[in-house]
């Protein structure tokens, strides 16, 4: 994490943060957006982690709440209350002009305690889950509050919160496994006899795996732009002289490897996305063909030019490997989205970018081409 710049922490280093400090037993609140209406800079979901004593992580909006937002925590963090706020950025009297939102945002804002617990569980075992909690009640046994955590293995409730109950959680289950699944958020209302509750649906998701495989001197700024996009970057060195943190000191993992076993190093799945960037044509095929015989990547980008490729595909047919089309439609060959520029840190950003677009199910088109909003409206029902 960029210590540095606590306002542009990723996911993955929010995550981090919040099992630390409940590791720590520190004393810690948090803030999400949990509704917008209009346009806002951050979607539902997004979230801030305010430390006591230290400078808050993460991004809520551009900066035009951080004041009463972390007023909010400071309360948080004091009576332990669980407290949804709404900040309608149109009204000028109350925010000026030229803030760029155009929006109401409501903001959810809790102390960090043992109801987050189930949910940094799955995440370190590599699960994606959907929380559940009430942001809006009229039902007087039901609190703005009550959480329970859903994952594939089940539903986990904290201590520290009131019960979730257990029909509304019957009415959402489809919508929480969807979200689970999607790492979509959305709050939604649950019509009951005893009063009716908004229920913030969120989804979230383990960080994306970037494998790396090679060990050349372009690896070093891919792996670094990588990891500040928020993957969890491995590099795979064919080299074994070079594979070590020292060299790659912004991996989260560094191995040597045959291109056979390239597999092998990470629990690949549909959140892995790799680059092959050896520079040696053999190496580079038989790292191809072990991901896509053997895995289910979405994803393999393939430094070098379209030549290279051809001449990777003729090298395989020639020995009577032939790759389908359904496999290359997983393999972009050359990797990285057209940036124009050929310097080592222009060709990480056009390689990560890509593979973040890839990530994303994004186009990697120019948002001014882009007709209807600039972020995706998820919906977690069905």
């Amino acid at each position: 994490m960029n210590q540095d710049d606590p306002w542009s922490v990723t996911d993955r280093d929010l995550h981090d943060t919040l099992r630390s400090l409940r590791d720590a037993d520190a004393t810690a609140a948090v803030a999400t957006v949990v509704g917008v209406e209009g346009s806002a800079y951050r979607r539902p979901g997004a979230k801030l982690v305010a430390p006591a004593g230290e400078d808050a992580l993460g991004a809520i909006t551009a900066g035009c709440l951080e004041g009463p937002v972390a007023d909010l925590a400071a309360k948080a963090r004091e009576s332990g209350a669980v407290n949804v706020e709404t900040f309608d950025l149109m009204d000028d009297d109350e925010w000026g002009l030229g803030l760029g939102c155009n929006g109401i945002i409501d903001v959810l804002v809790e102390p960090l305690d043992d109801s987050f617990d189930p949910v940094l569980g799955a995440l370190a075992d590599r699960e994606p889950a959907a929380v559940l909690t009430v942001v809006d009640s009229a039902d007087d046994d039901v609190p703005v509050g009550a959480r329970t955590v859903v994952t594939r293995d089940g539903e986990a409730s904290g201590d520290d919160r009131p019960e979730f109950p257990g029909d509304a959680l019957a009415d959402l289950r489809d919508a929480a496994a969807n979200a689970r699944d999607s790492g979509s958020s959305a709050a939604l209302t649950v019509k009951r006899d005893a009063g009716d509750l908004r229920v913030f649906v969120d989804g979230v998701e383990p960080a994306p795996d970037l494998l790396l495989f090679g060990a050349q001197n372009d690896v070093h700024s891919v792996a670094r732009v990588g990891a500040q996009a928020g993957f969890r970057v491995t590099v795979a060195s064919p080299r074994g002289g070079r594979a070590s943190r020292e060299e790659f000191p912004h991996a989260h993992r560094v191995e040597s490897t045959h291109p056979t076993d390239v597999p092998d190093l990470v629990d690949v799945d549909d959140r892995t996305y790799a680059a092959l960037l050896s520079h040696n044509l053999v190496d580079d095929r038989l790292a191809l063909e072990a991901l896509v015989d053997e895995t289910d990547v979405p994803y393999v980008g393939l430094m070098g030019p379209p030549k290279r490729f051809d001449d990777l595909r003729e090298d395989a047919n020639a020995e009577g490997r032939t790759f389908t089309q359904n496999e290359l439609d997983r393999v972009s060959a050359p990797v990285g989205l057209d940036l124009g520029d050929g310097s080592p840190i222009g060709i990480a950003m056009s390689i990560v970018s890509e593979v973040l677009a890839e990530a994303n199910n994004a186009e990697g088109g120019r948002l001014s081409e882009q007709s209807g909003p600039i972020h995706a409206r998820t919906d977690p029902t069905p």
